[in-house]
């Protein structure tokens, strides 16, 4: 089976969504550019492919052209700078989450992308933008993610 070309545009719908799928048209095309119909028509589309099969649901980012998941630690190269790392990186779309963490490094950084080589460019643009050094964790495989924590 062929994956279906789908462009860096619905890859940040998908990825917004699957953040938050119960985000608004009017909040997906402010994050996008997009006018509020232009976003209800893609995401109309993205359903129609199978792309979308429900909100809340798994998205099968390797079928969305997503197939490399990495955690990527951040450290200040200049640890007296503001602790400002999220807003620096908020609007880096291939981001999926951002967590604080106690130890060496100070975030920790889940992203998603297409190729080793869309990788490389990420981590110098976060670097850029953050003033900070990372270490990279690419993920081999994932037997499970998402669990509901039962207690």
């Amino acid at each position: 089976m062929t994956k279906p070309d789908v462009e860096d545009l619905d890859r940040h719908i998908l990825s917004l969504l699957a953040s938050d799928g119960r985000m608004s048209y009017t909040d997906l095309g402010k994050a996008t550019g997009l006018s509020t119909s232009a976003v209800h028509q893609r995401v109309k589309r993205l359903e129609q492919r199978g792309l979308i099969q429900g909100y809340g649901a798994t998205i099968d980012h390797e079928q969305v052209g997503l197939p490399l998941t990495a955690f990527i630690s951040i450290t200040p190269i200049d640890p007296a700078a503001p602790d400002d790392y999220p807003e620096k990186v908020k609007d880096i779309p291939e981001i999926e989450s951002c967590w604080s963490v106690a130890g060496e490094e100070s975030y920790i950084l889940k992203i998603r992308v297409p190729t080793p080589r869309d990788l490389e460019d990420l981590l110098a643009r976060i670097r850029m933008a953050a003033n900070v050094s990372t270490r990279t964790t690419i993920v081999l495989s994932t037997p499970f993610e998402n669990r509901p924590v039962t207690g």
